[in-house]
């Protein structure tokens, strides 16, 4: 077993063989812990002249991690090895992201030294807070949140040389501290109210509750239950192995950027429609039930109808093909945060009769189209009071630790290089310019 990359050894015997007219040519196969097992293409071009061909890479591994391991099939994600659902009921955010981006979970000095670092920048420059009067008040809080992140590396120009591990220490600790401040003044100005600096006597969640609902004229009391509930949402999001956002901050670390230019692309690809802006699709579908006051019944029957464009967002998973389990945890903490705020949603009753009638249709069981945890962690933020254009925005603040996972392990990959993926042309052949 190689101990840094958590994969077996490549034996003699551990290889493929493939046929190309009347030649052949052995591939390497490697396996993972879990046995999973690949087959390594690195070498074919050069040997063959051939390219392997898989649009939107579902097939294709672009590198071994250590950092999470998802079974699509069983429906199984962990982190470093720890079950998503022992951490979920056992850990927070603080200590989660000390074990993504450290690799194993703190012990208690550890974890307090780095609960201190994140306390001790949890500021942003003053003249980064004059930013956002650049920004108009209808802007999305994703582009100035990328915008941000992107602008911290022009006050903290150490880290153009990730080269030092010291400094990359402190930048990410900066990263982890600032977004949380960056996002919430993002939420302020969209709201017109003033800024709320931090207040370092505060946990990181509360610190961050905190900078959202208060305001200057009255004091603002964290509640320990809405805490709890977003230490758990951020948990749940904070990494999902290879995916567009994570595979985006990789790539673009490739070219040894800087984390900050990295961590504000991977948040450009979360805002997609297709990634990160799923809970808020979710939302945004449960409303248009319930004010069109359709009947839950008959949308079912309109999704099923192949001639209708319609699609129930927050059920099925690119790569979960069982059960999301995620949703089973959030399911339950939903239930627990709307009953404690004593919240009547009626956007929850729809989500409940949803989840109810496609789990008892065989044309949804069939297609294993289970809820994911999209399906309910927007009314939980909603519930919170996090409106609905900030969804994204929590989702890129809970995968932050993943993300900064992901480029550390790179970095320290020997077989890393640039990212350059190969293209089939289908274009003109040759053709002369006219004159």
């Amino acid at each position: 077993m190689d101990p840094k990359t958590g994969t077996e050894n490549q034996t003699k015997q551990d290889k493929a063989i493939l046929q190309l007219g009347d030649k052949q040519f052995e591939l390497p196969v490697f396996a993972g812990t879990e046995g999973e097992r690949a087959i390594d293409i690195r070498h074919l071009r050069k040997e063959s002249g051939y390219i392997t061909l898989d649009p939107g890479y579902v097939n294709t591994g672009m590198t071994r991690s250590s950092v999470c391991f998802i079974d699509g099939e069983e429906g199984i994600l962990r982190y470093r090895g720890y079950p998503i659902e022992e951490l979920a009921e056992n850990s927070n955010f603080v200590e989660t992201s000390f074990l993504l981006i450290h690799g194993d979970l703190p012990d208690p000095e550890q974890y307090e030294k780095f609960r201190q670092e994140l306390r001790q920048h949890s500021m942003i420059h003053e003249d980064m807070r004059h930013f956002y009067d650049g920004f108009p008040s209808s802007a999305h809080p994703m582009a100035i949140l990328s915008a941000m992140v992107l602008g911290l590396s022009t006050f903290y120009t150490e880290s153009d040389n990730p080269e030092h591990d010291d400094d990359t220490n402190l930048t990410v600790c900066r990263l982890l501290s600032k977004v949380r401040t960056i996002a919430a003044f993002s939420f302020k100005k969209s709201i017109g109210q003033p800024f709320i600096y931090p207040d370092n006597s505060l946990s990181y969640c509360g610190n961050f509750l905190h900078m959202m609902f208060r305001v200057p004229a009255e004091p603002y009391h964290v509640d320990p239950e809405v805490e709890r509930a977003l230490n758990l949402l951020l948990i749940l999001h904070a990494d999902h192995e290879q995916n567009c956002s994570t595979a985006t901050v990789r790539m673009v670390g490739s070219a040894q950027t800087n984390l900050y230019a990295c961590i504000s692309a991977g948040i450009t690809a979360l805002w997609g429609s297709r990634h990160g802006g799923a809970n808020q699709a979710v939302l945004e579908q449960l409303n248009m039930i319930h004010n069109s006051g359709q009947e839950v019944d008959r949308f079912v029957e309109t999704v099923k109808d192949k001639n209708s464009n319609a699609r129930l967002m927050g059920f099925g998973h690119r790569v979960y093909k069982n059960y999301d389990p995620r949703a089973k945890i959030i399911k339950e903490a939903c239930d627990r945060l709307l009953d404690h705020l004593g919240v009547q949603d009626p956007l929850l009753e729809i989500a409940r009769r949803l989840e109810e009638t496609a789990l008892s249709d065989s044309y949804f069981i069939d297609r294993n189209l289970y809820p994911n945890v999209d399906f309910y962690s927007g009314i939980m933020y909603r519930a919170i009071g996090i409106p609905t254009d900030m969804f994204t925005v929590m989702f890129a603040l809970g995968r932050l630790p993943g993300w900064i996972a992901h480029w550390l392990e790179m970095r320290s990959d020997p077989d890393d290089r640039i990212h350059r993926p190969r293209q089939i042309y289908t274009g003109p052949q040759k053709r002369s310019y006219p004159v």
